[in-house]
């Protein structure tokens, strides 16, 4: 389950992602690409505007000088005189048939499609010197052009000139950025899909964690709700035979057995309460003190029944009251000093503090410190959690192993903080911080 949902989470998370990332690389690079045809043709253009400028200040029209533009720029340069073929045009090799046909194509294209917004933008047809550029595909070559043409009018002898540039070294740069782009873009979904993979796992590790440990609880819960209902019920069949005596002993068994299965179930609902955020808190301003009095005087007997010293530690100047709910603190106090009297052998001792801080913001502090068999390492990390049940809890009749969930769930609603420590003499120091 946890396995499909982490590949559909990766899915997601990757397909949305990539998804934005190309479409946002491709409205990158229609505007690169666009910007980079805009550049090049206003490049012609400009110097088509500084060959127009020569030509207006010359007198005649060399040779030479058009030989070098051609091969300086890659330009494909046709010049007639009066509508005959310049000289120029055969030295150039610009008389095949090839390059007829790419001059007339340029030139039916100019009449055909430009003619119109040429005289629109420069009026007169012949009046001086006039140029205008255009991009043509051409059918014979396959290949596409930025063109200009240049008319010069001079002592009534009139000169056109064709000057042609393939655009094929701007396609080259294109499809060069285009394939660097398309490894981009494949890279960062290889990149966006494994670290979705890693965010997402990490995203469903706790859940599958959670899962997991409520597994484990609905295990050891039924467990021991199992336990004191095969008690329950063998004590039952036993009374339909036993004698009056014996009865009152196998009653007294199912009674302890039932009270046993009830303080389970109502720890669990206690937990599930919280889980639901229906966990209750009722604040009021409570003396401290005297929560913790209580507890001292509920459980002294019962420590003198194990031969354990229970003492109680209070500050002697009067305590500020605390804004909690005493009912929920005083359990907490119950099941941490009960969990000291598990855990302490005969002849040890559990100390009972409360103390009162006002350092940066007022708090109280109560600690439950033991001389018992200590918490391990490895438990103290899980020792709150929700569904942690350490190993000797389990064979500690009346310990399922939720006492400490709760109390941890009631402090934090508290806003406040609850940890284990070691204790230096042996055993363990449970400390609660609620806020003042």
């Amino acid at each position: 389950m946890f396995r499909k949902a982490h590949l559909l989470f990766t899915l997601l998370c990757a397909g949305s992602t990539s998804a934005i990332t190309v479409i946002m690389s491709l409205f990158y690079l229609h505007v690169s690409e666009k910007n980079l045809h805009e550049n090049n043709f206003r490049s012609f253009q400009n110097d088509i505007s500084t060959i127009a400028a020569s030509l207006e200040q010359s007198t005649s029209i060399s040779i030479q000088w058009l030989a070098r533009i051609e091969t300086q720029n890659s330009y494909t340069i046709f010049v007639t005189d009066n509508g005959s073929p310049f000289l120029y045009n055969s030295l150039r090799n610009h008389n095949d048939l090839l390059s007829q046909s790419l001059l007339e194509e340029s030139l039916n294209i100019y009449d055909s499609t430009f003619e119109v917004e040429r005289l629109t933008s420069t009026g007169n047809a012949y009046s001086g010197i006039w140029h205008f550029e255009y991009e043509f595909s051409s059918h014979s070559t396959g290949d596409t052009y930025y063109a200009s043409r240049i008319n010069i009018e001079k002592n009534h002898s009139i000169s056109q000139i064709v000057i042609l540039c393939s655009i094929a070294s701007l396609r080259e740069t294109i499809l060069r950025q285009r394939i660097l782009f398309t490894l981009i873009d494949f890279s960062a979904v290889l990149a966006l899909s494994a670290f979705s993979w890693f965010f997402t796992g990490k995203l469903i590790k706790p859940l599958q964690e959670n899962h997991q440990k409520q597994m484990q609880f609905v295990a050891a819960a039924s467990h021991e709700l199992r336990t004191p209902l095969s008690v329950i019920l063998a004590s039952n069949e036993c009374c339909q035979s036993a004698s009056p005596a014996e009865r009152h002993g196998f009653s007294q068994t199912i009674r302890k057995e039932g009270k046993r299965m009830n303080h389970l179930i109502d720890d669990m609902l206690t937990l599930a309460h919280s889980g639901m955020n229906r966990f209750l808190i009722e604040r009021k301003p409570t003396e401290p003190d005297t929560l913790c009095l209580n507890a001292y005087e509920a459980f002294e007997p019962l420590c003198k029944q194990k031969n354990i010293t229970l003492s109680l530690r209070l500050p002697e100047a009067p305590l500020a009251r605390c804004f909690c709910d005493p009912n929920r603190i005083a359990q907490v106090l119950s099941i941490l000093l009960h969990n000291a009297i598990s855990y302490t052998p005969e002849g040890g001792q559990i100390c009972l503090a409360l103390s009162y801080h006002k350092e940066r913001r007022a708090s109280f502090k109560i600690s439950v410190t033991d001389t018992g068999i200590g918490i391990s390492d490895d438990e103290k990390k899980h020792i709150f959690d929700r569904f942690y049940r350490a190993e000797k809890s389990r064979s500690t009749k009346g310990h399922f192993g939720l006492g400490l969930a709760i109390a941890y769930e009631i402090v934090t609603a508290h806003h406040g903080k609850i940890s284990v420590h070691d204790n230096p003499s042996g055993g363990s120091v449970f400390i609660v911080i609620l806020p003042g």
